[in-house]
Formats: C-alpha cells, sequence, structure tokens
C-alpha cells in the first residue's frame, strides 16, 4: 500500500542517516542480517529494527521489503496510469490502494495524475485487476506494458 510522502523535512540523526545509506545497498543473505548490520552500525540487533519501524511510522521511508521478479516466477506487472479529478484524488487513491496487486502509486502533474504498479501472480491477473479498477472507480486505466528493461541504480547518501 502506498503511504504518503512526510509534509516536513524528516529530522534525522546521524546513526538513522547511515542506516538508511546502508539499507540502500540490500541486506545480506545470512541467519541475522539486522545483526550484521547493527555490528556495522555500532548499536544493537533490536535497535536496527526499531529503528527501520520508526522511520516506516513517520514515513520516512515509504517502503521496506524486498524486490521480486513477478515476470520471472510465473506473474506479471505493469506500469498503470489514471486521470483522476482532483476533488476525487483521496476516494480514488483509497480504491486503488486497497488493491492486493498495486505494489506503489504516486502522483504526477499531468493529465495522468496517478501511476501505479500492478502485479499479480499470473498474467491474466492484469485485466482483472485493471476491471476492478475501472468498476471501482469509474475512470479508465491506461496500461503501459514493459518493453524492455533497464537497470537504474540510483542511491542517496543520507
Amino acid at each position: 500500500m502506498a503511504r504518503p510522502l512526510a509534509t516536513e523535512p524528516a529530522q534525522l540523526d546521524p546513526i538513522d542517516r547511515t542506516l538508511i545509506t546502508a539499507l540502500q545497498d540490500g541486506l545480506p543473505l545470512i541467519e541475522r542480517p539486522y545483526a550484521a548490520l547493527a555490528d556495522a552500525l555500532g548499536i544493537s540487533e533490536q535497535a536496527v529494527v526499531d529503528r527501520i519501524a520508526a522511520l516506516l511510522e513517520r514515513r520516512v521511508l515509504t517502503r521496506f521489503g524486498p524486490m521480486f521478479d513477478v515476470a520471472r516466477m510465473g506473474g506479471a506487472f505493469v506500469l498503470a496510469a489514471l486521470a483522476v479529478p482532483d476533488e476525487r484524488w483521496d476516494a480514488v487513491c483509497e480504491q486503488v490502494n486497497a488493491l492486493p496487486e498495486v505494489a506503489h502509486n504516486y502522483r504526477r502533474e499531468h493529465a495522468l495524475n496517478m501511476w501505479f504498479v500492478l502485479a499479480t501472480e499470473r498474467p491474466q491477473g492484469i485485466d482483472a485487476a485493471i476491471a476492478r479498477i475501472e468498476a471501482e472507480t469509474g475512470l479508465p486505466v491506461y496500461a503501459f506494458p514493459k518493453e524492455r528493461e533497464f537497470f537504474v541504480e540510483l542511491k542517496f547518501t543520507v
């Protein structure tokens, strides 16, 4: 589910900044990845878990979890967009975000102002999810299937 962005700049201490920067490289595939991160940060494993939870709660982080290539697992995904009237934005956002197939959702300054990613276990699930969104919102969904893939490794030092 998409989380609204924070409305004010976050106050981050040096450990939070280092933690966020480190998380961009992913966690090691070991039995206790948070412990390894804790050792590098000089804090306890529980403090790492607590800090991640707090960053999510404060909406400094909007998502924390693994990234899967759903297509390689037999599923499908598509970038989709809606043209949502401003006065209906919140209601339509809730409707779209309520779907388990919606990975994330964001607003753009464009005629197609709501963009989201649909991911389904099977390719035919995409059409079903689109039909459900159109039925529930009364708005047409514009689907943009992937033509080719690009890997953009964008990282920020926080």
